[in-house]
């Protein structure tokens, strides 16, 4: 999702020597193979958003891959980066890096300051590894490496699957709860759990900015990118129910676990650079949903063809 709408918006705004291997074509866990494709292709820039992601169910199930995949990932990419003088890199964290009960709204300096969210947990301390081996870099090496963390990302090409994200998740079910005109709609947790959700093309839009910021101009080296509201999960179950048009019934199955209790970000120091989110989250979830409606009749045509 956030690969395919930054080169997108690149490609809008004029830039067309980009290099986005699948990963078929590059291993990011494999070190020599990146290695390789850096000594060939000599990356000036570097947007490091490749991942190993998923809901809270396959970060349970698959704690071992999420701290493996992510932490080779980050690792050659950013030593690989050293090596090759690459001229900035940018990495993208996440907002489940701080601390379970962290006050709120979230700030930077919060991080590592208490307990992490345990089930999530392999995969956020990826995360704070990437972060802090960019700043390692940037004090031992002198190099130019921003992170920026987050909060809960929604948009077209998301994982609309078992193990997406809770907004993507919600918006299969209904749809599918729609078309086949089920009763109710069972979802995870109480749904008293409350998040922050920023439309990846604010996300991407905030990401390009730095990436043409002038190092001297930025005080900092880690960045909260947030909407500036969250919202309960039980609050945009209903949203997302009414955009869609399902009228059945919501049951919570309370013997699910529900994360973190909140993640909301505090984003005054990316908002103090003149960055603003311009997509509200009704309108929003609109036009996702408008958008996997629409891929997914394109895909049961081609199925059925």
């Amino acid at each position: 999702m956030v690969g395919t709408a930054l080169t997108c918006w690149l490609k809008r705004y004029g830039y067309t020597n980009l290099l986005t291997p699948t990963h078929q074509e590059l291993d990011l866990t494999n070190q020599y193979e990146v290695s390789q494709y850096f000594s060939v292709n000599k990356p000036e820039y570097i947007f490091l958003v490749a991942a190993k992601v998923g809901g809270i169910q396959v970060n349970i199930q698959l704690p071992a891959q999420f701290i493996y995949d992510n932490l080779m990932i980050q690792s050659n990419i950013i030593q690989t980066a050293y090596r090759y003088s690459i001229k900035k890199l940018l990495f993208l964290g996440s907002s489940c890096i701080y601390p379970r009960l962290a006050p709120q709204p979230m700030k930077e300096e919060y991080l590592l300051t208490g307990p992490l969210e345990s089930t999530n947990e392999s995969y956020a301390l990826a995360k704070i590894a990437g972060i802090k081996m960019c700043r390692a870099y940037n004090q031992q090496y002198g190099t130019d490496y921003i992170s920026l963390i987050p909060s809960n990302l929604y948009g077209p090409r998301d994982n609309f699957g078992q193990t997406g994200h809770v907004l993507a998740s919600l918006i299969r079910k209904f749809y599918e709860a729609k078309v086949n005109m089920d009763a109710c709609v069972i979802l995870w947790g109480t749904g008293q759990t409350r998040r922050e959700f920023l439309h990846v093309d604010d996300l991407v839009r905030a990401m390009i900015y730095i990436m043409n910021s002038d190092s001297n101009s930025l005080q900092e080296d880690v960045y909260n990118i947030g909407y500036g509201s969250d919202i309960s999960i039980s609050e945009l179950a209903d949203l997302v129910a009414s955009t869609i048009g399902y009228h059945g019934k919501i049951i919570w199955d309370t013997s699910r676990v529900d994360g973190m209790p909140r993640k909301l970000l505090d984003s005054t120091k990316m908002r103090s650079l003149s960055w603003k989110p311009e997509i509200d989250l009704r309108s929003g979830i609109c036009s996702v949903y408008n958008w996997y409606a629409k891929s997914s009749k394109e895909e049961k045509e081609i199925i059925l063809l």
